[in-house]
């Protein structure tokens, strides 16, 4: 069994799970997706076994080229999702996280796992009066105020564990939160610095978070990356 899925097979398990359920898997795709995560038995009447975790699905090859069966989609993706690492062996073997931020907030996603609900760090006050610091005036130079380094604190601290980590914002030069965060972790958090492999400009309001998740999966799943 492969520990590592190609690019192909991180494209077929990312439409498993898209909403509403696609029609035009080829069953060749979802078949060599499966055979990179799992352990696969093929039975004697033509069905194939396929284990993963201590759970297994069972599956009677369909007779045309696409995947056109909705139930069938459903249980492979309820497969996926019930055989998935548990959150103690991702840890082990290093996280692969997601930043998602503007001047507002951040939003860091664990990206191995599908249905992930990001952890939220909103700048404010050092005072405690929870006031979001995008209203601060402008300088005299009309260049924007950096937030409070709490802000980025508060990043770096929950960033620490990470293995790799992904940065996505919307903004470049004086505007982007993206940018100061940056600066901060190779100032203060050096070795958090260079386990970032990307920093990437994406028009994120209008991106969904599964489009936003699947973009960083499709990063991750590419061999070389570098800064």
């Amino acid at each position: 069994m492969e520990t590592q899925m190609s690019r192909v097979h991180q494209t077929t398990y990312n439409a498993i799970f898209q909403h509403p359920a696609v029609h035009n898997l080829q069953w060749h795709d979802v078949r060599s997706m499966l055979n990179a995560l799992t352990d696969v038995t093929e039975e004697h009447n033509g069905n194939l076994s396929f284990r993963r975790n201590g759970e297994t699905l069972t599956v009677h090859p369909p007779k045309h080229k696409d995947l056109s069966d909705t139930q069938e989609l459903i249980q492979i993706r309820h497969f996926l999702e019930r055989s998935a690492p548990t959150a103690e062996a991702i840890v082990a073997e290093g996280v692969h996280l997601l930043v998602v931020i503007d001047h507002r907030e951040a939003r860091i996603y664990q990206t191995e796992r599908h249905g992930t609900v990001p952890e939220r760090i909103t700048p404010y006050d050092p005072d405690g009066s929870r006031r979001h610091l995008h209203n601060v005036d402008d300088d005299a130079n009309g260049q924007r105020l950096p937030e409070l380094k709490a802000f980025y604190e508060a990043i770096a601290q929950t960033l620490s564990g990470a293995e790799k980590i992904l940065i996505f914002g919307s903004a470049t030069g004086s505007s982007s939160a993206m940018d100061y965060l940056m600066a901060a972790l190779k100032d203060h958090h050096p070795d958090i610095a260079q386990r970032v492999v990307g920093t990437v400009v994406v028009n994120e309001q209008h991106m969904t978070e599964d489009q936003l998740l699947a973009q960083a999966r499709a990063f991750y799943a590419t061999p070389i990356q570098t800064m």
